[in-house]
């Protein structure tokens, strides 16, 4: 097939997609992840001057999330059909409940529709439109949750997860958003602008929008530095990966299902937790906290032989019994120990009418929002109420109750079975408590314990808006955010 580059952008994106499909065998077909956006409508309409349109598949997946999805699925069936490049779309459902962010719900759900359909199709290699950007601003997330050496890694340019049958590409990972706009321009490709990408109370888009355009001015090689950072740590994460696989060889049990409890504790604590997190990965295990693994490994020196572990993550269950360390499912009929969760210090405040209150060792933030209407206040409480006595910040213990209905006739249930109803993992379940001196006054993902309101004279909901705002003072909304939403 003869390419023409009628431009630089053109050349560099050409090559790119020259040498990614270099590394495919000549009769395999390749899919395209395919949104829409001028990113991957670049990458689709390159892939077919460089690998011919028979080899392509355009993959799409309609989230339903954007008032426009149904106008971007028609944009990318016609995007593609104009190239004659076969088609395939997947509608999912994001749960807005499951107890991470709409966007962390969002990618997770993709990445399985993409890999269905890979699987579908007969297709093993997945090309994906990420690129230079991109890798620095994962980079920089990664830096502001004090992510790891895994974390800092980021993007790799090819991964293949263990067990999957779907290859990750990323042939445009070392250009420039720039160069594609500029290819797409070139080419005069339409594609689609993303409403929510201008969001900034996202994390990403806060810095692609704000941070990214002062460091390009101040530091103009900050991409290429971060890719550098990303490529050290990958390189140093291989060695860790390497130390890993040969402690696994003396304390892997059961094929790599379990873990011998007295070999893994004759290891330092950096070399177990090390071996702790190649583990997991190995399993296919959402990676866990720095705190929460450092605490699984305490409680795992302390319980002896003859005593029962139980840690949660995941949806998965970390035990210790009998001489091995072993994950089951969540869900399970035996009840969760709920003193389990990392124990922290208590904060207080005497509450003088902040708006909001930053509570580091949870990393987040309570927001404390004035409302008019008490009808259409989530969550909202008599100011007097939240200055009647000290604020405190306290882990769950077990065992806590609330009332989450306005009925006082109602009974009030465990955290527990109030988190189990509203579908939040288990691993979401480790928030900050809200007390106002003895009292529970709020659950993150619940929202207000009723039966505190009822005690102090609070709000009446079926009462008249304004007689219940005149009798209890003003009305406060209590929210709580995450340090940073990742997009």
């Amino acid at each position: 097939m003869t390419l023409t580059a009628d431009s630089h952008a053109d050349r560099l994106v050409l090559e790119a997609v020259g040498i990614a499909l270099s590394a495919v065998s000549a009769d395999a077909r390749i899919a395209i992840a395919f949104s829409g956006g001028v990113d991957s409508s670049v990458l689709l309409d390159a892939a077919v001057r460089v690998a011919g349109a028979s080899r392509c598949i355009a993959l799409h997946v309609h989230h339903g999330l954007s008032a426009h999805a149904d106008a971007w699925l028609a944009h990318c069936e016609k995007f593609a059909r104009e190239r004659r490049v076969e088609f395939a779309a997947q509608r999912v459902d994001v749960p807005r409940d499951a107890g991470m962010g709409v966007e962390a719900a969002a990618r997770e759900a993709r990445y399985r529709a993409l890999k269905e359909m890979c699987a579908a199709y007969g297709v093993g290699t997945l090309w994906i439109a990420q690129h230079a950007d991109d890798q620095a601003e994962t980079v920089l997330l990664q830096l502001l949750r004090g992510a790891g050496l895994a974390g800092l890694a980021a993007m790799a340019s090819e991964r293949v997860s263990p067990g999957a049958s779907v290859t990750r590409v990323r042939p445009l990972l070392n250009l420039l958003h720039a160069q594609l706009e500029h290819y797409a321009r070139g080419q005069r490709l339409r594609w689609i602008d993303d409403e929510s990408n201008a969001d900034t109370r996202y994390a990403r888009n806060a810095l692609r929008h704000e941070v990214t355009p002062a460091l390009t001015v101040h530091f103009p090689g900050f991409r290429d530095a971060l890719a550098r950072t990303a490529a050290h740590a990958a390189s140093a994460q291989r060695l860790l990966d390497t130390l890993a696989r040969i402690d696994m060889k003396d304390v892997s049990r059961d094929e790599g299902g379990a873990l011998s409890h007295e070999a893994l504790l004759a290891f330092d604590d950096d070399r177990a937790l090390n071996l702790l997190r190649y583990w997991m990965r190995t399993l296919g295990f959402a990676a866990a906290s720095s705190a929460r693994l450092s605490d699984a490994l305490r409680q795992l020196r302390e319980v002896g032989d003859e005593h029962q572990l139980r840690i949660d993550h995941a949806g998965q269950t970390l035990r210790s019994y009998r001489g091995l360390v072993y994950w089951e499912a969540g869900g399970s009929s035996e009840p969760a120990d709920e003193t389990a969760l990392a124990a922290r210090s208590i904060s207080e405040l005497s509450w003088q009418g902040e708006s909001v209150w930053h509570v580091p060792q949870w990393r987040g933030t309570f927001v404390f929002a004035p409302v008019d209407d008490v009808a259409s206040a989530a969550d909202a409480v008599p100011r007097e109420v939240l200055q009647r006595a000290m604020l405190r910040a306290r882990s769950r213990v077990g065992g806590e109750r609330m009332r989450v209905v306005d009925a006082a006739s109602a009974p009030s249930r465990t955290l527990k079975n109030l988190f189990q109803e509203r579908g939040v993992p288990t691993w979401k379940r480790d928030v900050p408590l809200l007390y106002v001196g003895n009292a529970l006054l709020f659950v993150p993902g619940l929202g207000v314990n009723r039966a505190v309101l009822d005690d102090a004279g609070g709000v009446d909901r079926e009462a008249n808006a304004n007689a219940a705002t005149d009798s209890a003072g003003p009305l406060i909304r209590i929210i709580w955010r995450e340090d940073i939403l990742l997009a």
